[in-house]
């Protein structure tokens, strides 16, 4: 997938572990992990706004896009 998901960094840098951050923001520790992992679908912003208030960040420095293979011209068309 080429949205990558820095959570675990940034938890690091503000030393800070998944379980206070999902007690933080109200939501489970699992769902924290699979954040962790990019094993999600989607996050909502109101989620989004918690987790970057709570590690003051933006959301690029939890987001992150790297294409999976370079863009053609046919890609560009669709």
């Amino acid at each position: 997938m080429a949205i990558i998901v820095n959570l675990d960094v940034m938890l690091a840098k503000r030393k800070m572990r998944s379980r206070d951050l999902a007690q933080h923001i109200g939501v489970a520790e699992t769902n924290v992990s699979l954040l962790k992992s990019g094993k999600v679908k989607g996050v909502r912003f109101e989620t989004l706004d918690k987790i970057c208030r709570a590690l003051d960040c933006q959301p690029g420095d939890i987001l992150e896009y790297r294409p999976d293979r370079p863009e053609t011209t046919s890609d560009r068309l669709e």
